[in-house]
C-alpha cells in the first residue's frame, strides 16, 4: 500500500509522521490474555492522569492543534486516542468489539496516537490519501451513522474516505472475518520514534494475541 500525505496535511502539520502496519492475522471474538493486559493499564493510568491532564500527552496534544488548525472543535470531535482514555479516566468500562480492535484501541491509549484498523481487503486500490474532509463529504463512521468530517484529517482509497483520527468508516472496518489487517498510526506530534515504537507494539501484540505470521510496518511522511 501507498501512503501520500497531501499538501493539505502538510500545511497545518509540516512535522507529520505515520506508520501503516500490515500483517495476517486471525480474529476472535474476546481474548482474556489481551483484557488482562488493558485492566492492568487502566489501573495505572487512574493514577497517572486526569481528564485535563491526558491532553498533554503529546499525540493527543498535536492532533487537537491540527483539529483546530484546520476548523474542526476538538472537544465536540475527539480523537479517539483522547476518548478511550477519558473513558478510563471516568470509571466507564471500555467497549469490548473483538480481539483486533480491541488491540488496537489498547495500543492507541498506550502511545497516545490515533490509530485506524481497516480490513485490507476491502480497501480499493493500491494508495492511500491522507487529506481533509470537505463539506457535505458523505462518509459513515463505524456505530456512528452519517459523521460531519469537514475539516478532519481523512485517509481516502480510489471511492472515498476510510479513516479519521475520530472514527473509521463502515465500509472497510474490522471484522470477524478479518484475516488481513492494515493499521495506520498517527503522529501529529512528529515523534518518528515514537510511532516507529506504536508500530512495533502492535505488532507484538498481533503475534500474542492474534495469530500474526510476523507483519511488516513502514514509516510515511
Amino acid at each position: 500500500m501507498e501512503i501520500i500525505v497531501s499538501k493539505e496535511i502538510a500545511k497545518v502539520c509540516p512535522e507529520f509522521v505515520g506508520a501503516c502496519v500490515e500483517a495476517k492475522v486471525v480474529n476472535s471474538a474476546y481474548n482474556g490474555g489481551l483484557w488482562d493486559e488493558i485492566h492492568a493499564f487502566g489501573e495505572r493510568i487512574r493514577t497517572e492522569l486526569t481528564t485535563e491532564t491526558l491532553k498533554n500527552i503529546s499525540g493527543i496534544a498535536a492532533t487537537r492543534r491540527v483539529y483546530r488548525a484546520s476548523g474542526k472543535d476538538p472537544s465536540r470531535y475527539r480523537p479517539a486516542s483522547e476518548a478511550l482514555i477519558r473513558r478510563l479516566l471516568q470509571g466507564k468500562a471500555l467497549y469490548q468489539i473483538d480481539t483486533l480492535v480491541d488491540l488496537i484501541n489498547f495500543a492507541s491509549m498506550a502511545y497516545g496516537y490515533s490509530i485506524g484498523g481497516f480490513d485490507a481487503d476491502k480497501i480499493v486500490g493500491e494508495r492511500l490519501t491522507l487529506g481533509i474532509g470537505k463539506a457535505g463529504e458523505p462518509y459513515e463512521g463505524i456505530g456512528r451513522g452519517l459523521l460531519n468530517i469537514e475539516g478532519l484529517p481523512v485517509y481516502r482509497d480510489e471511492i472515498g474516505g476510510i479513516g479519521t483520527p475520530t472514527s473509521d468508516h463502515e465500509r472497510t472496518k474490522i471484522t470477524d472475518k478479518t484475516t488481513h489487517l492494515l493499521v495506520l498510526i498517527n503522529g501529529y506530534d512528529g515523534d518518528e520514534k515514537r510511532v516507529k515504537a506504536n508500530a512495533g507494539y502492535i505488532l507484538d501484540l498481533l503475534k500474542k494475541y492474534a495469530g500474526s505470521d510476523g507483519g511488516t510496518f513502514f514509516v510515511y511522511k
